[in-house]
């Protein structure tokens, strides 16, 4: 599918998701949908919830129950291909990568985007987090309305 159309569809995104009584806690989301020799977001997990084995062409996967979601894997994904999020108060809540400027800011209200590029509302910076750590990743929490849990992809400053 992704490649006649470019992104991943709503229903494959949906097979990276696990159901939405595990989301009540923060869980890591990985959007490895192609075999490529990659394995930080393995290494980078403190608690070990994410396996990939021995040969790093296989795409990884999560146990949710290890999974905190702590977002280590987030900034060390070099295909920012992994967010974490949650569902809360009818919101769906997500810590993503975000590598251009500007920054977001905590409280400002930005566009949500979806894999196509198309705005599908407003979300709120809820978070922002920048440290040596995550190296020039900065990784914010941004949430929209629960009804975007599987479009939401990425933030676009609003004109």
């Amino acid at each position: 599918m992704i490649r006649r159309i470019g992104y991943a569809d709503k229903e494959l995104v949906k097979t990276k998701f696990p159901s939405e009584e595990i989301l009540v806690r923060p869980k890591a989301i990985i959007e490895c949908y192609q075999e490529i020799p990659c394995n930080p977001c393995e290494t980078s997990c403190p608690f070990q919830a994410i396996t990939i084995g021995e040969d790093i062409n296989h795409t990884p996967v999560i146990d949710y129950s290890l999974c905190t979601g702590c977002g280590m894997c987030v900034y060390s994904c070099p295909g920012l291909a992994i967010m974490v999020a949650q569902i809360k108060d009818k919101r769906a809540y997500f810590k993503i990568p975000y590598e251009l400027l500007p920054i977001p800011q905590i409280g400002e209200t930005w566009h949500a985007i979806n894999r196509k590029g198309e705005i599908l509302c407003d979300c709120r910076i809820e978070q922002v987090m920048q440290s040596k750590k995550t190296d020039r990743t900065v990784v914010i929490t941004a949430s929209v309305p629960q009804e975007y849990l599987y479009d939401f992809v990425t933030v676009r400053k609003r004109p």
